[in-house]
């Protein structure tokens, strides 16, 4: 997929790092340590056991490089490809004990981040013909932000705000501690810099109003039927972003995306989505 680039190493060698440290605990992989020879050898094949769309599969195998430098890792498929049921995504090979201990850990988070990236993927062709686009929330796993939202761009989709610093999105407790959305609007754009947008969630076609009487740039349309959004659409008239939001699954996402809104942010792509199926399987003979 040109033009996507994986989050840096500084990004996601903690995370893997932090993951070994918690598979190996005090003592080590005590089972491969008893088992298998110090000096052995291995080659292994990461298959795909499932058809899905590959993400995270160089970020995934650097537990194994990590856990021991001489890990040599021939990739056979790259983020972004659509793969059938048995393909062989890469080959490890080198010090058979570094492969099986950091085995789980590399899957785990293959997995993971392929799943994401194949649902995404489901959700992009489901809206496909609307003016919406897909997008991800922060409702993401601890420690893994930037890695699963990577993951979605991989799948088609997009990224609502990364953090709490990058974008203003007002929600239904501040609008209750302002006193309301467009005071709360007001008090967001004259704090944050010019080039800081301001959104803000509603649940109704008056607080739609308000937010547009107060400048905001985004408008987040949560929990809203398809009706109403349809007459959310039309009042806003192109002068502010539409975003509608909560509940949305691939079951809505197609009747969600037709009434015209411009993004359809789904928590459900980084919370609810199964891990793909993905194994390491050791080539004998």
């Amino acid at each position: 997929m040109s033009g996507l680039r994986p989050p840096p190493p500084l990004l996601y060698e903690p995370v893997l790092e932090a993951a070994l440290r918690e598979d190996l605990g005090r003592a080590g992989d005590i089972t491969t340590d008893a088992v298998v020879p110090a000096g052995a050898a291995a080659t292994a094949d990461l298959v795909a056991r499932r058809e899905g769309r590959v993400a995270g599969l160089a970020i995934a195998c650097r537990a194994f490089t990590l856990l021991d430098p001489q890990v040599q890792v021939e990739f056979r498929a790259a983020d972004g490809d659509d793969v059938a049921a048995g393909t062989v995504l890469a080959v490890v090979s080198g010090p058979a004990r570094a492969i099986l201990s950091a085995e789980r850990v590399a899957l785990n988070l293959l997995g993971r981040l392929s799943g994401i990236a194949t649902q995404t993927r489901r959700v992009v062709a489901l809206v496909a013909g609307t003016r919406a686009r897909v997008a991800d929330t922060r409702k993401t796993t601890p420690g893994l932000r930037a890695l699963e939202k990577y993951a979605v761009r991989v799948g088609g989709g997009s990224n609502h705000r990364h953090g709490l610093d990058d974008a203003v999105l007002i929600k239904d407790n501040h609008v209750a501690v302002a006193g309301g959305v467009g005071e709360a609007v007001r008090r967001a754009k004259a704090a944050v810099g010019h080039l800081v947008k301001v959104e803000v969630e509603v649940t109704s076609l008056v607080q739609v109003q308000e937010a547009l009487d107060a400048g905001a740039e985004v408008i987040l349309l949560d929990n809203m039927t398809p009706g109403q959004l349809r007459e959310a659409v039309a009042l806003v008239a192109g002068r502010a972003v539409t975003e509608a939001s909560g509940g949305i699954t691939p079951e809505n996402a197609a009747e969600i995306a037709a009434t015209g809104v411009d993004v359809v942010s789904l928590g459900w792509l980084t919370h609810s989505v199964a891990a793909w199926d993905v194994a390491l399987d050791v080539v004998v003979g």
